[in-house]
């Protein structure tokens, strides 16, 4: 099948590689004339765990090809995706659909007969139907005589495990209103079957309301963990067992119960912001939901407390090391990382702050300002009072931790991700402080 692929931002770009490692014929198209070039060229703008590979592979074998020309895009394809961003809408929290409906309207100007227009992006309930109705006032403007279909196929890729979602996905949600559409997104999906991965069918709406309520139902599990770490701290307990304790239920299971600085992401901050102001739009408060956004946001500036308790109240004149500033490991993600609050918060408060991380820098430069790179976690603890682990990064989690606490002029080790034992740290002579524990 021939598909297109409007964006070739995280989700688009993601989707179109591995659309074309199922063998089909892929086109993705980006106004920007230079990531496309970048593309061309075989790089790409986003780190991914074998991405380049996988597109180096598929455009070699001429399944995967790149384009600023919609036009020549949507060519012969049997189905369109649009994956443009839904950043938050400054001021109010609803998604952005600026690019979505922009999209659509630009669509109807070159879509061909029986063409399965899918939405990709993350929107909110009602918008796979705006799109249907912006694409039929564009027809109709123009008078092209055209009869497409609608469907909604929200993703659901994990930054740094993105490509095996795609390819082993727990489910594939599809919402779809005629058979046609159901026909062909069977088809597109159909090298899934060999796996025996569950492809369901949904309205349209349903699949915007999975999509929320699957990310909304994930930051829960990780605002309540951390919650009860702070209880676990108060009395005694230790976060770590408790989360194993309650993991091992079945009904509850142990994925996103790791306590830590909180959520960040492309996904949760900005799914959960989108959901709670659906249900005030429609007088049904999601009053967990906007716990978990409140508890969220406190979560990381208490991160920033317990740094300063480790530093006796004051990092004034103290040199601190961060280790890890995207927000999750195998990602050069920085939207709504942790470190966008805690770190500036330690330069406010007087601290001379060394950052390190593996992919962060490309984004982390221009996001926080007055900080130090080094290349590794030694480099940035050199003449450190203390270090901050923040992201869970393979290379952190294997320090010599002798080695670190030998390089630095204090003993503060503040595990905000609980990688190394208490008693680890203890023997290597850092004053250690974990989460929950």
């Amino acid at each position: 099948m021939r598909i297109a692929m409007i964006g070739t931002g995280y989700v688009g770009l993601v989707s179109g590689v591995c659309f074309s490692d199922f063998g089909h014929d892929v086109v993705c198209v980006d106004k920007l004339e230079a990531k496309v070039a970048t593309l061309r060229a075989g790089g790409v703008p986003i780190y991914e765990p074998g991405l380049e590979d996988m597109l180096a592979r598929n455009v070699a074998a001429g399944r995967l090809a790149f384009e600023t020309d919609l036009a020549a895009a949507v060519k012969g394809a049997r189905a369109v995706f649009i994956a443009v961003g839904t950043p938050t809408r400054r001021g109010d929290g609803h998604a952005d659909l600026t690019y979505v409906y922009a999209a659509a309207r630009e669509l109807a100007d070159v879509i061909e007969d029986g063409t399965v227009v899918v939405t990709k992006s993350t929107v909110p309930v009602g918008t796979n139907r705006e799109v249907g109705r912006v694409i039929t006032a564009r027809l109709e403007e123009t008078g092209r005589k055209i009869r497409f279909e609608l469907a909604s196929n929200p993703e659901f890729l994990r930054e740094g495990a993105a490509i095996e979602d795609f390819m082993r996905p727990d489910r594939v949600v599809c919402g779809v209103e005629s058979e046609a559409a159901e026909t062909a997104m069977r088809e597109i999906y159909r090298p899934l079957s060999l796996r025996d991965s569950p492809v369901m069918f949904t309205s349209l709406e349903s699949a915007e309301i999975i999509k929320y309520a699957a990310n909304a139902f994930l930051a829960t599990k990780i605002t309540f963990i951390n919650e009860i770490a702070d209880l676990c701290e108060k009395v005694g307990g230790d976060v770590k067992a408790v989360a194993r304790g309650i993991g091992m239920d079945g009904r509850i299971g142990s994925k996103f119960l790791h306590a830590g600085p909180g959520y960040g992401g492309s996904c949760f901050p900005k799914d959960t912001a989108a959901l709670a102001r659906i249900g005030q739009d429609h007088a049904l408060p999601m009053r967990i939901v906007e716990t978990v956004i409140a508890v969220n946001d406190a979560r990381k500036r208490r991160m920033v407390d317990k740094v300063l308790d480790l530093c006796g109240g004051s990092v004034n004149g103290k040199r601190i090391a961060v280790l890890g500033v995207t927000f999750k490991p195998e990602t050069d993600d920085m939207r709504d990382s942790p470190s966008l609050t805690i770190v500036p918060a330690l330069v406010g408060g007087g601290a001379k702050v060394s950052v390190t991380d593996p992919q962060g820098r490309r984004e982390g430069e221009a996001l926080l300002p007055g900080v130090t790179w080094a290349a590794d976690a030694y480099e940035a603890a050199m003449g450190a009072d203390a270090v901050v682990l923040l992201t869970e990064w393979n290379q952190f989690r294997a320090l010599d931790l002798a080695r670190l606490k030998g390089v630095m002029s204090g003993d503060g080790f503040a595990d905000l991700r609980n990688v190394y034992a208490p008693e680890e740290a203890a023997a290597a002579g850092f004053r250690y402080v974990g989460v929950g524990r």
